[in-house]
């Protein structure tokens, strides 16, 4: 599935649908803060803040029943040691976590969960993380607005096939079915079904 992207500050950021919801690509955000050959490293100084694996744990211990509470211990414990460099993959592996991935390839980069990716966004700028949730739901009220459009011409024409159809078992069904004449909504009904 093609990634969406959406432009924050003259900073374009990819958005790619999972399983669980919106993964925003945080790699692209810290290119907001610098260039994009060190936003990897400003994801990774991100990630051995202390209060960024504590928050990290929370909302894995929340939303991941499969998150190893343990191993996460070992991080927070390393946190702030000038010899503490991990890696986003190295925390996946070890904990099981599910709000942070990598991807390689055209799209790649680290992605987050929109809620992590929001806190990240803070950690970058207070003023960028409010432009990316404004264009954020900007986006996501575009999407609804499309499904919207969507659902009414699916409505629009079962209506007009409503009568099709009503008219076609009035005129092949009922009439083979005169033993059941108090009971001839059934063939509506059970035609619909078919078809539904």
């Amino acid at each position: 599935m093609k990634n969406k992207i959406i432009e924050v500050q003259n900073v374009q950021i990819s958005i790619s649908k999972q399983e669980l919801d919106d993964y925003i690509c945080i790699t692209d955000i810290a290119k907001a803060k610098s260039d994009s050959v060190r936003a990897a490293d400003v994801v990774r100084n991100w990630l051995r803040n202390r209060g960024t694996l504590e928050y990290l744990s929370v909302w894995e211990q929340i939303y991941n029943p499969n998150f190893k509470v343990f191993e996460s211990e070992h991080f927070k414990k390393q946190a702030g040691l000038l010899t503490f460099t991990p890696s986003v993959s190295e925390w996946v592996n070890k904990t099981n976590a599910i709000g942070l991935c990598v991807k390689r390839g055209k799209y790649g980069g680290t992605y987050a969960h929109k809620d992590i990716a929001f806190e990240f966004a803070s950690a970058i700028s207070p003023v960028f993380k409010l432009y990316l949730i404004k264009e954020f739901q900007r986006l996501k009220e575009e999407e609804n607005n499309l499904e919207q459009r969507e659902w009414n011409a699916k409505r629009f024409l079962t209506k007009n096939n409503y009568l099709i159809q009503t008219d076609a078992v009035k005129k092949y069904l009922i009439p083979q079915m005169s033993y059941r004449e108090n009971l001839q909504w059934l063939a509506y009904a059970e035609e619909a079904d078919i078809l539904n």
